[in-house]
């Protein structure tokens, strides 16, 4: 690719999706996938939009501002029986397919088994032939904070329902790293849940952000300040949270030393990526940066020392009788790395609290309405409860979401259904659009952290029952067969969540446009997308999920 001219403060355009119902693309298809690119740079989205980041320290939705233009152009000219071909963000082929066919096929971050680490990707990435995708931010269905809000506040209160005797966290204090895209989410998590929150990041812009967006409700330069804060807090049982100014590897330790002991303890700092999102404690958060320019590899080095303290300082925690869990960014396997030989003794989310939801195909799943009217994500709202009445965590979690999110970019929503109702749901949406009572087509997607899309042996697979946690033909059939089925756009990426090498996932965005075309694929993709993650906990040997098989009966030729 021919190297191009530096985006400079001057020369950057903030990017803002269009709305309404006037469209420049040949179709809705098209059209939702442009939207949702721009949506991911919005500047209420994304991280650092002007260098293309959308979260999770360099998780892009293009590889450079030519192949984002490139994009945007052939995704205008494309027809309906197209389909566009991206390689880590970048547009390589246009071909003919068939109108049931995706319009975007995407493959982000991938290497050879061998090569797949940081050192060989960086190397590839400054080469100018390669970018991270993350999850949703290379898969163009990133939707802000409230994207992890939702399954942040299912884990906390899955703990709760655990250790405390309820889902309610009144009275409990919960302390995390991290308020960037992903993390930045667990304030108004722990706080909807009831808890009283203390978040930890160096970078004060991020706190400031959360802030702004209504997400978390004091920043704080100080520990004393914040324990001010959050001891009359727990002592009244208020759901309050802070956001402290400082560096995890410091205030983790000096809480063990204080002996202050959080009810749950967890990390979402980017510490999948130990050269662009964790960052060493001993300097400024600006001198960092300056030695993150200058010298990588000694940033790196310390960067992982630091890594080491942090998780030690959990241990101390965890051992003094906090409810200690690895939230998914790698944090453990690097401490371990670098010599913290009982790193594992806490453990992951989704074993400790999320498998059972995953036997039953249940995951996140979200949809943005393309009109730009939070009125249609209000029908939309109603819709979903008036389909799952029984659901009580469903309505609670509506009913929360409608009073406390603040829409980043396009209005959306996200919630947890599994097999069989995200279909019945996305069915209904298409038949609202259709009828005229949702303005304009609504985007039907979910993150990559669901049931039967990902390999990735210290997050979503962990400690699988049959021991089969690196393999990863199951995100590589999942994204097959939803482009058999029909996806408006499907991807493959490596490294997700937990950095390059350490997993594979696969994403799928189908567009509710009210045609009857695409109501049959989406009762199609709707179907085999959550019909994934049950096959495959059943093949792992997972008692409930073979169970629900013969219920719904999901064809499972060699259950185990």
């Amino acid at each position: 690719m021919p190297v191009e001219t530096e985006i400079t403060p001057s020369t950057y355009t903030p990017i803002r999706a269009p709305r309404g119902t006037k469209i420049s693309c040949k179709s809705w298809q098209q059209e939702a996938a442009m939207r949702m690119l721009m949506n991911n740079l919005d500047q209420e989205v994304a991280e650092r939009p002007k260098d293309l980041v959308v979260y999770g320290g360099t998780g892009r939705a293009a590889r450079s501002w030519e192949a984002y233009h490139a994009i945007v152009a052939s995704l205008k000219s494309l027809e309906n029986d197209e389909t566009l071909l991206v390689q880590s963000g970048k547009p390589v082929g246009v071909f003919q397919t068939h109108e049931y066919a995706p319009r975007v096929l995407i493959a982000n971050s991938n290497l050879v088994g061998h090569w797949s680490n940081w050192e060989k990707f960086n190397e590839l990435e400054r080469a100018g032939l390669m970018m991270y995708g993350q999850m949703t931010a290379g898969s163009w269905i990133y939707i802000g904070s409230q994207g992890i809000v939702q399954g942040t506040f299912e884990t906390f209160s899955a703990a709760g329902e655990k250790h405390f005797s309820g889902g309610d966290l009144a009275g409990r204090l919960i302390v995390s790293g991290g308020m960037g895209g992903m993390g930045g989410a667990q304030p108004l998590a722990a706080t909807m849940t009831g808890a009283a929150f203390l978040g930890i990041d160096v970078d004060a812009e991020r706190i400031k952000k959360r802030l702004k967006t209504g997400y978390c409700d004091f920043m704080v330069t100080t520990l004393d300040e914040a324990l001010r804060i959050l001891k009359n807090a727990v002592r009244k049982k208020e759901n309050v949270s802070v956001g402290l100014v400082g560096n995890c590897a410091d205030i983790i330790p000096e809480l063990a030393e204080r002996g202050v002991l959080p009810d749950i303890l967890t990390d979402q700092t980017s510490a999948h990526d130990p050269l662009n999102g964790y960052v060493p404690t001993g300097m400024t958060f600006p001198e960092a940066l300056e030695l993150r320019q200058r010298d990588p590899k000694a940033y790196q080095e310390r960067s992982l020392d630091s890594m080491a303290r942090h998780v030690e300082g959990m241990l101390r925690l965890q051992k003094m009788g906090a409810v200690t869990f690895d939230y998914g960014n790698n944090i453990r396997t690097f401490a371990f790395q670098r010599g913290v030989k009982n790193a594992y003794d806490f453990p992951g989310f989704v074993p400790e609290y999320i498998r059972p939801l995953f036997c039953e195909g249940r995951g996140p799943f979200r949809w943005v309405a393309l009109s730009g009217d939070p009125s249609d994500i209000a029908v939309t709202d109603d819709l979903v409860l008036e389909l799952f009445p029984e659901n009580k965590i469903l309505r609670r979690w509506i009913d929360l979401a409608r009073r406390r999110i603040k829409f980043q970019g396009l209005p959306a929503r996200i919630c947890w259904l599994g097999y069989g109702e995200r279909a019945q749901f996305g069915l209904a949406m298409n038949d609202l659009v259709k009828k005229g009572k949702i303005k304009a087509p609504i985007v039907i997607g979910r993150d990559h952290l669901d049931c039967g899309s990902v390999a990735s042996p210290f997050r979503e697979t962990e400690s699988m029952e049959d021991g089969s946690d690196a393999v990863a033909d199951w995100p590589l059939l999942n994204a097959l067969l939803n482009t058999a089925a029909g996806a408006s756009w499907v991807s493959i990426h490596n490294g997700g969540g937990v950095g390059i090498g350490y997993s594979l996932h696969a994403g799928q965005v189908t567009v509710a446009d009210g045609t009857e075309m695409m109501a049959k694929r989406i009762e199609r993709v709707l179907t085999t997308d959550p019909g994934m993650g049950v096959i495959r906990h059943v093949d792992a040997g997972y008692g409930e999920a073979k169970d629900f098989a013969k219920k719904t009966d999901v064809k499972v030729p060699m259950a185990k």
